[in-house]
């Protein structure tokens, strides 16, 4: 999972950053609202939920968020604010949070909430991933494409779980090494490309289409057939 911190306090980003990585989650950072919008506009990023400071600088979180509904009525947002009036909380509602949480916040109060937040807007419970003619069995931990089964080590199959789970979206190296490797691991390192290589091998067949794409300079890409 994936969270932008959109906050411009230094002091919150890091307790946050520590925090949320502490707990498995991957992280992005923009320190202003334009930054914000700039990431959450681009095709090469993909987030889970974004956590959303309203006094932004350089553009309003009101406007970051209004413009994000525009394009994207899914993704979760839950915003972070010094404002503690009822009616700015029901503006932040009504622009398209799906929750609110007023500084300062306990951690543990805020993971709840994040926690809470993902499973309501997730896709309904599952023992299965499944992106066109490719299956991931969560429960078994075996994919097939098609009839045909496809037995998978560990690593090839939290990989293929990143990739099922972010289907069209360009994952980037650095996510790959920080969602399915260890925080820390030698981004020098070409251990992703291997793997890469890896799960083709498993899941492409010599009668079927490619599923793994390479986009030069920024990733992978899944695409469904």
């Amino acid at each position: 999972m994936r969270i932008l911190i959109a906050e411009d306090d230094p002091a919150i980003v890091s307790f946050l950053v520590k925090g949320l990585r502490a707990e498995g989650y991957a992280t992005a950072v923009a320190a202003t609202g334009a930054e914000a919008h700039q990431l959450l506009s681009s095709s090469l990023e993909s987030f889970d939920l974004v956590l959303l400071d309203l006094g932004l600088p350089a553009m309003t979180g009101v406007e970051v968020l209004t413009q994000l509904r525009q394009r994207d009525a899914a993704l979760p947002v839950i915003v972070l604010t010094a404002r503690a009036e009822v009616s700015d909380k029901v503006r932040g509602l009504e622009l398209g949070a799906n929750d609110y949480v007023t500084k300062p916040f306990s951690f543990a109060e805020l993971l709840a909430r994040i926690r809470a937040t993902l499973r309501s807007t997730s896709q309904p419970t599952t023992n299965e991933l499944v992106v066109g003619d490719l299956r991931l069995d969560l429960f078994t931990k075996v994919a097939w494409r098609g009839e045909r089964r496809i037995d998978l080590a560990p690593r090839e199959w939290a990989l293929l779980e990143l990739f099922m789970r972010h289907p069209t979206h360009v994952l980037s190296r650095t996510r790959i090494l920080n969602e399915v490797w260890e925080y820390g691991f030698d981004p020098g390192n070409n251990i992703v490309d291997v793997y890469v290589s890896y799960l083709r091998k498993k899941i492409n067949f010599d009668d079927t289409t490619p599923l793994i794409l390479t986009v030069r300079g920024a990733g992978y890409r899944l695409v469904a057939h």
